[in-house]
């Protein structure tokens, strides 16, 4: 019987970054993870393979009045989108779709503009993007955010996960360059079931952290520390 694997996320990122520490010794990657709970995963990713830490900015868009079924998902740059079986099976109107859109955007630019606090995202172009999330359902928020960074010219995706449902795996596989992930249980029974510690992450902590890598690339440049770029 599967017991709980991880004690928060910090412990899950440690333990991706370590599963990913030989890319380190190739050129030209930048972790990039989805906010709120996955960016401290993503955190110690980036600390472990020593590279740029960015956020790429979600937001699921839940079914009305049944909000943790996912019936799409929108990203920064203008990426939507819909999953045609869920919404036909359900019959959401489209204007409850367009009144969740309406609502989702608005939190998305929020949230861009609190978490970047000013600075510009990390360029991607050419480069290999390790997209980190805390943990993977039914993968509708990852594919989003893998069509919005296809966008900027990356040589390669490869979205990396502590837990995934199995099916939520295998379809990343398909939708991006490669899929890591530690642990597939089946029953998946949700993410945070797979976590002794769950809580929420907030702004201010994705904040943080996404300053303090930027501190950390920079203490390393001065120092002569080649980060790879």
């Amino acid at each position: 019987m599967w017991t709980t694997l991880f004690n928060d996320r910090r412990d899950a990122g440690e333990r991706l970054g370590e599963l990913l520490r030989p890319l380190g010794s190739s050129p030209g990657f930048v972790v990039v993870g989805l906010p709120r709970g996955g960016i401290p995963v993503a955190f110690e990713v980036a600390s472990q393979i020593g590279a740029p830490l960015d956020v790429c900015v979600v937001r699921k868009l839940g079914v009305p009045g049944h909000e943790e079924v996912a019936m799409g998902a929108i990203a920064t740059g203008g990426v939507q989108t819909l999953n045609a079986t869920t919404i036909r099976g359900l019959h959401i109107t489209p204007e409850a779709i367009r009144r969740t859109l309406d609502h989702e955007r608005r939190e998305l630019e929020r949230r861009e503009r609190t978490y970047r606090d000013g600075h510009p995202p990390v360029d991607v172009h050419g480069r290999t993007v390790i997209l980190v999330d805390d943990g993977l359902a039914t993968g509708a928020s990852m594919t989003a955010a893998v069509t919005a960074l296809r966008q900027r010219g990356p040589r390669a995706i490869v979205v990396a996960v502590p837990v995934a449902s199995p099916s939520a795996c295998a379809e990343l596989r398909h939708v991006a360059d490669g899929c890591v992930c530690i642990l597939t249980p089946e029953p998946f029974e949700g993410v945070g079931r797979w976590y002794a510690d769950f809580s929420e992450t907030t702004d201010d902590e994705v904040r943080q952290l996404l300053a303090a890598a930027r501190s950390r690339e920079s203490a390393d440049a001065a120092e002569g520390v080649e980060y790879m770029v």
